[in-house]
């Protein structure tokens, strides 16, 4: 499968890493293509790993990811062009982060909406699904955690993409915990917040979250 990320940063490496280690070509859409650490992404990733602008990552992509800071989320959608992104799954691995007055982060929406519903409203005629976005990078890949796999929760209206989506989760080490629709992303993005919140009071960055039944 082709990936095309919208994004370059530490997420999107980790996940284009992932992909590639599957045997997935990827392609990193970003601004700045030459950059330094985006040549040894490309090496590290071998044949099966580029890196082009936003537009021609989104074209790449039989399925998309968008792994942006979420200040310029909707301007990297613009360049990506909706159209292009039409009828494909798109992983919205965004949280609508910004910063408070003691540096860490708070919710720039919420409640009554949510970042992976303003996507789907900037992307229309893509399948969002909201994934990977409530764990840090290091771990999105083949998680070790000493109480088994975590769980990963995700949404989206299409349940085709939410199956496709779901499947690329558990390729990726991950149990997966549907909860429908893309309004849900009203409470997986706040959970975000939780992981946030902890690593910041803790200095830690190695925790993830995982759903108990009993049978």
């Amino acid at each position: 499968m082709r990936v095309g990320i919208l994004g370059s940063g530490g997420v999107a490496q980790a996940l284009g890493t992932g992909f590639v280690t599957l045997g997935h070509d990827v392609k990193l859409g970003t601004r700045t293509p030459a950059a330094d650490k985006l040549r040894l992404w490309v090496k590290q990733a071998g044949t099966q790993g580029s890196v082009g602008s936003f537009g021609e990552a989104a074209a790449f992509g039989e399925l998309a990811v968008l792994a942006t800071a979420w200040s310029g989320t909707e301007n990297a959608l613009k360049l990506a062009g909706p159209p292009t992104l039409a009828g494909k799954v798109l992983i919205d691995v965004t949280n609508p982060f910004r910063a408070a007055p003691n540096g860490s982060p708070t919710l720039a929406v919420g409640w009554m909406d949510s970042g992976a519903e303003q996507v789907q409203r900037w992307v229309p005629g893509a399948k969002v699904v909201k994934a990977f976005n409530t764990v840090g990078n290091p771990h999105m890949f083949r998680p070790q955690f000493p109480g088994g796999p975590p769980d990963m929760f995700i949404c989206g209206n299409d349940a085709s993409a939410r199956q496709t989506v779901g499947d690329i989760c558990k390729s990726f080490g991950w149990g997966v915990i549907d909860l429908g629709g893309i309004e849900s992303a009203r409470y997986i993005e706040p959970l975000a917040m939780v992981w946030t919140t902890y690593a910041f009071r803790t200095n830690t960055w190695n925790h993830a979250f995982k759903l108990l039944r009993r049978s």
